[in-house]
Parts: structure tokens; sequence; C-alpha cells
């Protein structure tokens, strides 16, 4: 039992009015059992965590809110989870979760939810352990907010849980959460009509990683010193919106078999794989849409990767306009047969090295731009044979394909280059703003 020697209640009060009971407040010390306040709380009740540690794997088994004062701490001892939730409308707020187990097999989390639970709100909590930081499973309309999530960056990679995992999962919401150091940061998989907002996260395998997914939308989040900042991998109806991805190693966004999703308005700065990373065939690519077709690639920033777009493995009928394509040195690697024309009504995309020029000031180049010639393709596939682009033998063949086009293979062709860059701050902005439903249908 609880020691009233060393603990107090706050407040036990217990109304009945009409028939409705009103819910307890109930302070709980690192000297008293916390599970045993856990069992006997009703459905409800607030339990509130004094100073401390509270040393321990809990269990909350109904409807409650546990929460802190001051600077309380869960502390799993290595082992197990932190905090398993068993029932719907569970709150979990304000608290230092730490030190839970490794075991990535059995998922241990520092707080893990398997139940076919609704109405769970994590909000504001500092978590720092070895496995999953969050594994939420089976749930619906959930809310994770405003968390911060570490890692153990003395494991490698592979032996880390990831920062925030949902799987099978419907209607989350989570937003301004912060995640470094774990194996990915946002790790969604099965999961429906999901929102990631104004998430950060930073040294990781990737940043935010998607699988069997649809119907989902990914929003202002900001994701750098990773492999990937976002790996886009086996989903559908994404909207993919006004993100960043910079100062990463591979990837700026990856797309590996996405179908009928917009990727717009993201920007993608200085993917660039490291010196002592390289290797033959790895190169730092700000896009990357491999066997992905019928999406919308629009109004991106692809800035300073060492391929700026590249496609390949029947990546056709792609919408891609109104982006900037800036100090690439390889703007487009384009490997297919088929022609694609990458211009919409009359305007296409930036490229900082078209060299055209714009006699009839429509704001499109008077001549379409070309990325990539048959050259180009011989060099993707035998890279070895870089040492001859600069020989008269090469410089012939160019020649020669621009003076008999039909001997060029097909490729990229946009009919209509901007001679500009498009300035989309002012759009990107409203689209990143929180719509009135969002305001309203957040948990304070």
């Amino acid at each position: 039992m609880i020691s009233l020697k060393h603990s107090f209640w706050l407040l036990i009060v217990t109304l009945f009015y009409h028939g409705i009971a009103f819910a307890a407040v109930t302070m709980v010390s690192p000297n008293d059992d916390l599970q045993y306040a856990l069992n006997h709380a009703q459905q409800g009740d607030t339990i509130v965590l004094t100073s401390g540690r509270f040393y321990g794997n809990y269990v909350i088994p109904r409807p409650l809110t546990l929460t802190s004062q001051g600077e309380a701490t869960v502390d799993a001892q290595g082992i197990g989870n932190a905090i398993t939730l068993k029932s719907s409308d569970i709150e979990i707020s304000n608290l230092t979760i730490v030190n839970w187990g490794r075991n990535l097999t059995d998922q241990n989390a520092g707080i893990y939810s398997d139940t076919e639970a609704e109405r769970l709100y994590i909000l504001n909590n500092h978590l720092n352990g070895d496995g999953f930081g969050m594994w939420i499973q089976r749930a619906q309309h959930i809310t994770i907010e405003n968390n911060t999530v570490v890692g153990n960056p003395t494991l490698r990679s592979a032996d880390r849980g990831n920062g925030i995992q949902l799987s099978t999962v419907k209607n989350a919401l989570v937003s301004d959460n912060t995640i470094s150091q774990t194996r990915d940061g946002l790790y969604i998989i099965s999961s429906q009509q999901c929102e990631l907002r104004n998430n950060t996260m930073h040294t990781l395998r990737y940043g935010i990683h998607y699988m069997y997914s649809h119907s989902n939308r990914v929003i202002g989040n900001l994701a750098y010193n990773t492999r990937a900042g976002f790996a886009l991998m086996s989903s559908k109806q994404l909207q993919v919106i006004g993100n960043t991805s910079r100062d990463n190693e591979d990837y700026g966004m990856l797309m590996n078999f996405i179908t009928h999703s917009t990727i717009s308005y993201n920007q993608i700065n200085n993917i660039w794989t490291k010196p002592e990373n390289k290797v033959v065939g790895r190169e730092g690519k700000g896009l990357f849409v491999y066997n992905s077709g019928y999406n919308e690639i629009s109004h991106n920033i692809i800035d300073t990767a060492e391929i700026g777009i590249h496609l390949t493995a029947g990546s056709e009928n792609v919408n891609v306009t109104g982006n900037s394509f800036i100090n690439n040195p390889i703007q487009v690697k384009y490997v297919s047969n088929q022609a694609q024309e990458w211009s919409i009504n009359g305007k296409g995309n930036y490229w900082s090295n078209y060299l055209g020029w714009d006699l009839n000031n429509s704001s499109t180049g008077d001549t379409p731009f070309e990325p990539n010639d048959g050259i180009d393709k011989i060099v993707w596939k035998y890279p070895e044979s870089k040492v001859l682009l600069d020989s008269p033998a090469i410089l012939m063949l160019r020649w020669i394909q621009k003076q008999f086009p039909v001997l060029k293979p097909s490729g990229v062709k946009d009919s209509y280059p901007l001679m500009s860059p498009p300035n989309h701050s002012e759009k990107r902005e409203q689209l990143l703003a929180p719509t009135a439903s969002q305001i309203q249908g957040s948990h304070s």
C-alpha cells in the first residue's frame, strides 16, 4: 500500500451529481508505489509525479493522465518497456523517461502501446534510451507533440530503435518533436490518415521513413545530418509538402515505389557523399526516384547536390514542373528509353546551367533544355570512361548528336525552361500554416 508517511493526496474529491463522477488528482513521490497508484486509479484520474526518480517498468491499465509537477524521471533500469499503455484515453506528459531495454525483437520502448486503443496523447516528454523511443501499434486518433527523443550513439545504427514508430495506425498527428541519434527518426508502416508536421530529425539513418502506407501528409519537417532525409517507400497518396532536407549524405529525398503522390515546395540542399565513403556509383542525390510513377514533383528547390534528380527503373508518367535545379554538377540522371517532357502549359523548370536566351521576354527560354545525351548514358553505364570526357573523340560524338538528332537517345526534355528561379516562399508559408480544424483539434 502507499505509505501515508511519504505521500499525500493533493486532491481526492469524488463528487456525484446526477450520477456523474468527477476525476481525482493524486500526488505520488519516488518513495511511493507508483504501480499501485496506477492500478487503483479510477477512469479519468490524474496522477502527478513529484520530482525524483521512479525505478521500474510501469503499466497503465485504464484511462488516466500521468504527468509531473517537476523533474520526474521514469527509469526502466535497462530492461523492457518504461511505460506500457493498455487502454484508450491515456495522456503521458511532462516526464523524463530513460534507460529502457535494447531488445529490438521484443520491441522494447520508452512508451509502448500494442492495444487497439483510441485517443492517446503523448506530450512534452524527454526520452533517452537504446531501443524504440515510442512504439505505437493498432491505435487511432493519436497526438504526439513536443517530445524529444535521443538514442544511444555508442550503439551501431542498426542496433538502435527508431525514435517514434507508428504501425497500423490511423489518424495520428505527430508534430513539433525533435529526434536524434536513433536509427530512423519517424518510422511509419501500414498506417493511414496520419500527419507528420514540423518535426526536426538529425544524426540518424533516415529522418522520416515510410513503408506500405497511404493517404498521409508530411508537412514542414526538417531533416539533416542523415543518410537520407526522407525515405518514402512502397506507399501511395502521400502529400510531402514544404519540408527541408539539408546536409545529408546519400539522398535528400528517396522515392521507392511511390505512386499517386505529391512532392511539392520542398527545399533540398547540400546532398553530398563524404569523401571517405566514396565508391563508384555512390553520389549524393537530391531526389532519387526509383520505380515510382504517376506522381507530381513540383515547385521544389534542389540546390548543391552531386546529382539533382536521378530517375530509374520505370519512373515514368511523372509531372516535373516549377522546380529549381541549382548548382548541381549533374542536374538530371535519367536511365530509360522513354522520352519525358518536363514542362506543362508552357512552363518548365529553372536550370542554373541553362545557357539559352529569352528574346521575346516570355520568362522562358527560346530553346529547350536537354540535360543528358548519349555520352552521359555511356558514362553512367561505364563510370571508368569519365577519363575520356574531354577527349577529341567524345567532343566529336557530342557534336554529331547535335547535328543529327535522330541519333540522340530518348531522355528528359524541358521545352520551356524558366529563365529565373520562381519565388515560392509566400505560397510555401501558406501551405505550412495549420488549418483552423488542426488548431481546434490540437490537444492542450
